[in-house]
């Protein structure tokens, strides 16, 4: 049986091995532990395992998690997250990964401002064009971030992708790829309020192929947890 410790130790080594073969071999890559369903003696084992960066999809289990947890975590939203739910979180997390709707923008602006602060969001595209999935498309994305970067009180830091899965990750790599097309697009307009320094794209299954193809975050859960 492995350890959690040894889970991230190995998904370290994995994400080294795969920045080496990115378009940006020198640039660091961010690892988010999700803890879903993970209760908070497990994520004190990730903590000590010295990764501090946790995701959580719901706002309401972040909530259940926030005071119990060690003050050393640092949170981030990477589920849906709908307007009504934004005043829970505003002071507990650090990056919101699925900006992606006028609305929610805007809900999240008027939060932040009247607390004096500002929020760090990824704007969500569905690339692939899935029912089943939230965010933008494609060709919705650039004039989204046109808007989104004239709000006060948020800070567009970059773009999230949650890919098709498949049986063998190297199918999804042209999506993978295609994203990292448009992250670099995006980045060459220089659109005012937008920074394009993060793309967080590959999960437990894809994670290798998504940093290869030029991922600088990614979203681990169950390859930490399987012990």
């Amino acid at each position: 049986m492995r350890t959690i410790a040894e889970n991230i130790a190995e998904i370290r080594k994995n994400i080294e091995a795969a920045r080496m073969k990115s378009p940006n071999p020198e640039q660091d890559v961010t690892l988010v532990a999700v803890t879903k369903m993970h209760n908070t003696s497990e994520i004190a084992e990730v903590l000590a395992a010295g990764q501090y960066i946790l995701g959580e999809n719901r706002v309401q289990e972040l909530l259940d998690k926030y005071e119990t947890v060690d003050d050393e975590a640092v949170w981030h939203i990477i589920g849906h997250l709908q307007s009504n739910k934004v005043k829970y979180i505003t002071d507990k997390v650090v990056l919101i990964h699925s900006l992606e709707s006028e609305s929610l923008a805007k809900e999240l602006s008027s939060r932040m401002q009247a607390l004096g602060r500002t929020m760090d969001c990824l704007v969500q595209v569905n690339i692939a064009d899935e029912e089943s999935k939230f965010g933008l498309e494609k060709e919705a994305v650039i004039p989204f971030l046109k808007f989104a970067g004239t709000l006060p009180g948020i800070r567009i830091k970059g773009l999230m992708h949650i890919a098709p899965y498949f049986e063998d990750p190297e199918d999804v790599r042209p999506i993978f790829r295609e994203m990292y097309q448009l992250f670099e697009e995006v980045k060459a307009l220089q659109l005012p309020g937008v920074d394009m320094d993060i793309l967080s794209m590959g999960m437990s299954h894809d994670y290798q192929v998504a940093v290869e193809e030029g991922a600088n975050m990614v979203r681990i859960g169950s390859s930490i947890f399987a012990i």
